[in-house]
């Protein structure tokens, strides 16, 4: 209790096609135990066991769990899941002696902590990966404090039990105040393998979905938004073979939430007095989770993020994205039970704690929000045409209307097959977001375009005009060999405007392929979005929510250097198809992101899909750009939101090869790059 805080490796030369094979080794995991004996059922204690010290011996091994009423096969790390709490000290070294007990190759992902390639824990990349019935012993030196997290990247271990906490105290004096300091460790459990779960949203990717649209809710949208503007808006969905409630991949359909280990009706509990300054280490260490995490009756003052202390911001409510980390503090004022309370993104199912002055003591479990709904916002359009779609006009006769002036970026014209705007007058349009993709048999032959801005209009299957085509957007910065399809976008000698990026959305060629069903031509800067489903909670509940503008580093940015290089990456992938990448290609078919050792470079990601994602650079900061530049956030994981674009900077400092990837367990294999930094 704090009161006022308080090996030199050869890099394995390993194929990105047996990368991607390890990903996939797990296809037999639970039930392939073979001869190996197990431990009796499982039930978690109340909270994971805690290990301090410098030195540790960890066994990853076969433990039988049940948290459904049905006994099944985990990986679990000295038999507990979660693993346990690993408790260092900044300034010191660890040696950690990790054993593989599996009867398939395993490791161990320091998860934000700043080590050597070598130590990263990534097969194919830093090492080999450790091999059943071997020892790999992993020793570095701890330059950092704060909560972080390690899990298995090996196949699908990391869903199966393969992950726990870290929490490093500082050298000296830590500036957040508190008596009590619990981990609050978020997990999700299914009792179907991994690889099958995986093997049902690649046939059908909304297999979990269970909120799609109903007759029912088909006459509720007629009542509220008429016949017209509903069945435009049901046709435009079919269209691109989506689902607006298609918030989650996996939900809890097959998922059940768990707290340090708990289920909801286990209720994890935490002890208080009266009085006392309560510091929760939340974690979100699910394969396919992103939770919103709210404690009634009771503010949070958030005090760090991703293991880096900021300025702390009182809120009621913050969402988790897989990966990463919130500190708070809570000051409970009255000897009454407290829920801690996480429901996920999509609202179909939670995890549950209780923080109580006494065992026995309980608080109700609230119910669960209203579940989201995706809109023209999360699309990538940067103006909400009220569910207009413009997609079945063929055959109309546009011939004599007068558009003078209008307005029309975001409206999608997909399928005007046979109009006629031989005497349109659009000399004065914007049209920023127009798709067009599909006009065959349009006259554009007397059309005055003299004053069009048409920056954002989707082309993308107009014989001859894809973007890039001609070679206009090379790679900069001497990587020549990655560009046309393979190359993300790089700008150099970049001055700062503002904050941020504000350079033009650029889609290359290698996203008008069958991996990609959309793009964002619109995308709204996601600094301030608290996300989907969070918007008008100040409006409807009157809870304040953290979004990452509110954040604000403790001490001063470190490296004040302006970007000299801009990359432009583009989250890309298709639903129907279950198909994942960056800039439209998967790992499998990309090549490596080059940096130069020192360099100073501008990150954008730009999301083309309608998920959540969060994105985690290895072995580097990911520093934040907010609007204030003197002090950044340093994160290891930035949650992207859908059809939005963020931007972050980055120091290479750190030799050596490094994965770049979405967190989300399903989506690794394709949208995933090797980054080097040489």
């Amino acid at each position: 209790m704090n009161k006022k805080h308080k090996s030199s490796i050869a890099l394995p030369q390993m194929s990105r096609r047996t990368f991607v094979t390890g990903m996939a080794a797990g296809a037999a995991l639970l039930g392939a135990t073979g001869s190996r004996a197990l431990s009796s059922d499982h039930r978690p204690a109340t909270s994971p066991q805690t290990l301090r010290g410098n030195n540790f011996d960890l066994n990853i091994g076969y433990t039988s769990v049940n948290f459904t009423g049905r006994s099944r096969t985990a990986t679990t790390v000295n038999g507990s899941l979660p693993a346990p709490v690993l408790r260092w000290r900044e300034g010191q070294r660890v040696t950690l002696n990790v054993n593989n007990s599996l009867a398939h190759d395993s490791s161990i992902h320091w998860h934000g902590i700043i080590l050597p390639t070598g130590q990263d824990g990534v097969p194919g990349l830093s090492f080999n990966g450790i091999r059943p019935g071997e020892t790999f012993q992993y020793q570095f030196d701890l330059n950092q404090s704060g909560t972080y997290w390690y899990h298995s990247h090996s196949g699908f271990q990391e869903q199966t039990g393969v992950y726990g906490a870290i929490v490093i105290d500082p050298a000296g004096p830590d500036p957040v105040e508190y008596d009590r300091d619990y981990v609050v460790l978020l997990s999700d459990w299914s009792d179907t393998a991994p690889d099958a779960v995986y093997g049902k949203l690649k046939n059908e990717s909304h297999y979990y979905n269970f909120r799609r649209r109903t007759v029912g809710d088909l006459w509720s949208d007629i009542r509220e938004k008429g016949v017209r503007r509903t069945f435009r808006e049901r046709e435009m969905w079919n269209e691109m073979r989506m689902s607006d409630t298609d918030i989650s991949d996996v939900t809890g359909y097959t998922y059940t939430y768990l707290m340090n280990g708990q289920t909801p009706d286990a209720n994890w509990t935490a002890l208080f007095k009266r009085g006392e300054k309560v510091r929760l280490r939340f974690i979100n260490a699910a394969a396919m989770s992103i939770f919103d995490v709210r404690i009634p009756g009771l503010k949070m003052k958030v005090v760090a993020t991703d293991g880096q202390n900021i300025e702390p911001v009182s809120v009621d409510e913050f969402r988790i994205g897989v990966a990463e980390t919130y500190d708070v503090v809570v000051e409970p004022e009255a000897d009454t039970a407290y829920t801690l309370f996480a429901q996920t993104i999509d609202r179909s199912g939670f995890a549950r704690g209780t923080l109580t002055p006494e065992l026995g003591l309980s608080a109700a479990v609230p119910a669960m929000d209203y579940a989201p709904v995706l809109g023209h916002r999360d699309m990538g359009m940067a103006h909400d045409m009220g569910g207009m779609d413009h997609g079945g006009m063929g055959g109309m006769d546009h011939s004599k209307m007068d558009h003078g002036q209008h307005q029309m970026g975001g409206m999608d014209h997909s399928q005007h097959g046979g109009m006629d705007h031989s005497k349109m007058d659009h000399s004065q349009h914007q049209m920023g977001g127009m798709d067009h993709s599909q006009h065959g048999g349009m006259d554009h032959s007397k059309m005055d375009h003299s004053q069009h801005q048409m920056s954002g209009m989707d082309h993308s299957q107009h014989g001859g005009m894809a973007q890039g085509a001609s070679g206009q957007y090379s790679l900069h910065g001497g990587r020549p060999e990655l560009g046309g399809m393979q190359g993300a976008w790089f700008t150099e000698k970049l001055g700062r405007a503002g904050f941020g990026s504000n350079s033009p959305i650029v889609h290359l060629p290698s996203e008008y392929r069958y991996t990609v069903d959309m793009r964002a031509e619109q995308p709204m800067n996601g600094l301030r979005d608290p996300g989907i489903g969070l918007r008008d909670h100040m409006q409807r509940y009157g809870r304040r929510v953290l979004n990452y503008g509110d954040i604000r580093n403790l001490t001063p940015t470190i490296d004040k250097r302006e970007p000299t290089r801009e990359l432009q990456l583009h989250l890309t992938g298709n639903m129907e198809r279950y198909v994942w990448g960056m800039d439209g290609i998967k790992f499998m078919e990309a090549e490596p992101l080059m940096l130069k050792y020192g360099e100073r470079i501008r990150i954008t990601l730009v999301n083309d899909t309608m998920m959540t994602h969060p994105i985690h650079l290895h072995g580097m900061w990911s520093e934040l750009e907010t609007e204030e530049p003197d002090y950044i956030p340093r994160k290891h994981t930035i949650l992207v939101q859908p059809g939005s674009k963020i931007s972050y900077l980055v120091t290479a400092d750190a030799y050596g090869r490094w994965a770049y990837h979405c967190h989300l367990l399903y989506h690794m294999p394709g949208m995933f790059r090797e980054v080097r930094v040489v």
